[in-house]
């Protein structure tokens, strides 16, 4: 029988899902299950995010990677904890060595957008912190899926079509040939539905489980990382590594509605979703599918990333004012600001990225928010060769305009993206939810949120929605699907609106709500090959 898997004619529904003694939600059946199978050989809910996120390194290496970034919040006995795990820019590199060598702008792939890579050390410090099972026994799933092979699933054979596409343009000499070598070792990228092996993938998992991730900061990983470099024209070298360390932090909160919204604070871009929030709460609102409803939210993401651009930077190298920028003075006058129709706040943001987000929970009361990412695919190009390691390109949202505050620094870290959320309400641990996709991020996750906590929705249904995305300046990007009424209304409004054919640009989410009686149901993003595991 012959048919394509990425073609679907017809909608199909999903329900929520409901368990008792644990749930892995994320947007890949495999990853999904390797979370389940810890949490059945006694491990807990981080020990499952782990296993789910390293998992998620081997089958969908097209949006995160050994080399990339992370964020956490964890929750256990009723606690918040929050894990900012992004690294910095290397110490040998500046805007004046950029500017030196002919960059008007920090480019997208190479060399210069690589910054320290902050995932080996967050499951590390996961565990170490809060696991219960070693970090080579949780790492054990992922390396088995690299080293056996497995059937690589249908969005993320399309998504492996299109980097194949993009560096055999932007990449050459030897770090094209690391990479084709690594990921496309048949010379194309991989079907759906065929199996793939990566088998260096696999050895370096091990060497970190076993090393505790010392092996990639102060060992032979970083060693073969810094030599790559130094051979092919990078910056990064053993220093660098081996001075990172991941960050524990004091997750920010609102309240919208009587629950609290949980995010992390800079140098992601969580508070945008936070300032719009505050914003939004100043509003009544009754009816979902009402053009009113749309421009104001619309109007209050814009209005929130105007201060989020202008501001948000590396609070260890920076002055970031995040207390007055949720203040409700500051709100109140942002508030008043919206009018009847489409105003352009700034600019715009700048670019899109492939994430992958995750949620677990277990039968005790802990539940994880975690988000890893190479940034915009597999990240910069550059594959340390025999090692499996894509290095992020997440240097590329560094400003190189140097009285900005997210301007490029040694040692600096840029402008985060990527953003886990929590909910909890009366002091009660509610759940973790997340939607990733760059700029798209603190957008879905206003409109998800509020699909929720105003209207009604199921996490299911909050999923499900249609989306829309702030583009720049007064461009929205409506979802294909979207109430044809509403997007000319919101026309009239002056929005300029176009209609997506495709839903990658809206972003893919997951959560798990713990509900009154001590029952977890679990939604799933629709848009990906979404999958809740549950025990």
């Amino acid at each position: 029988m012959t048919f394509d898997p990425l073609t679907y004619r017809y909608p199909s529904r999903r329900n929520v899902v409901f368990s008792r003694l644990g749930m892995v939600s994320t947007g890949q059946v495999l990853a999904a299950q390797a979370g389940l199978e810890i949490l059945k050989k006694g491990g807990n809910a981080v020990d499952a995010a782990v296993a789910t996120a390293a998992c998620l390194t081997v089958t969908e290496p097209t949006s995160c990677g050994i080399g990339g970034d992370a964020f956490c919040i964890i929750c256990t006995d009723g606690k918040l904890y929050g894990l900012n795990a992004s690294g910095c820019a290397p110490k040998a590199l500046s805007i004046e060595r950029l500017k030196k060598e002919g960059y008007d702008e920090i480019p997208k792939s190479g060399w210069v957008p690589v910054t320290v890579p902050g995932v080996p050390a967050a499951w590390a410090e996961l565990i170490k912190k809060f696991g219960k099972l070693p970090l080579k026994d949780v790492l054990r799933p992922a390396a088995e899926y690299a080293r056996n092979g497995y059937p690589v699933s249908p969005t993320v054979s399309s998504a492996w079509k299109e980097s194949c596409s993009r560096f055999e343009k932007e990449l050459s000499g030897e770090i094209k040939e690391a990479w084709f070598e690594t990921f496309a070792p048949r010379g194309r990228a991989p079907q759906a539905g065929e199996t793939l092996n990566l088998p260096d993938h696999a050895e370096t998992l091990e060497l970190i489980g076993e090393s505790e991730s010392e092996v990639f900061y102060r060992g032979e990983i970083a060693r073969k990382i810094a030599d790559f470099a130094r051979k092919t024209g990078g910056f990064i070298d053993e220093e660098d590594l081996a001075s990172f360390a991941p960050e524990w932090v004091e997750p920010v909160k609102i309240d919208y509605r009587g629950y609290d919204v949980w995010e992390l604070p800079p140098n992601g871009q969580s508070i945008v979703a936070l300032i719009a929030l505050n914003i939004l709460k100043g509003f009544s609102f009754t009816e979902k599918e009402n053009p009113v409803t749309y421009h104001l939210q619309i109007e209050a993401i814009k209005a929130a990333f105007a201060d989020g651009l202008a501001y948000i930077a590396d609070p260890s190298c920076e002055s970031v004012p995040t207390e007055e920028l949720l203040s409700q003075e500051r709100t109140a006058k942002r508030r008043a600001l919206i009018g009847q129709e489409a105003k352009v706040w700034h600019p715009g943001p700048i670019g899109g990225s492939d994430t992958v987000y995750l949620a677990t929970a277990d039968g005790n009361g802990n539940m994880v928010s975690y988000i890893q990412s190479n940034y915009m695919g597999f990240g910069s190009g550059i594959v340390v060769p025999k090692t499996g390691v894509a290095l992020q390109n997440r240097g590329a949202c560094f400003s190189l305009s140097p009285d900005h505050p997210n301007a490029l620094r040694p040692g600096k870290r840029p402008y985060h993206t990527i953003i886990p959320g929590f909910i909890s309400k009366d002091g009660k641990p509610i759940g973790p939810f997340g939607i990733m996709g760059a700029f798209m991020q603190p957008q879905a996750h206003v409109q998800v949120l509020m699909n929720m906590l105003d209207f009604g929705l199921n996490p299911q249904e909050a999923l499900d929605a249609p989306r829309w995305m702030w583009v720049k300046c007064k461009e929205v990007l409506l979802e294909y699907g979207f109430p044809e009424h509403i997007a000319a209304a919101l026309a009239r409004r002056g929005h300029d609106v176009a209609i997506s054919s495709k839903h990658a640009p809206f972003g893919r989410g997951q959560i798990i709500w713990r509900m009154e009686n001590g029952n977890l149901c679990g939604g799933t993003e629709p848009r990906t090959d979404g999958t809740i595991a549950a025990w």
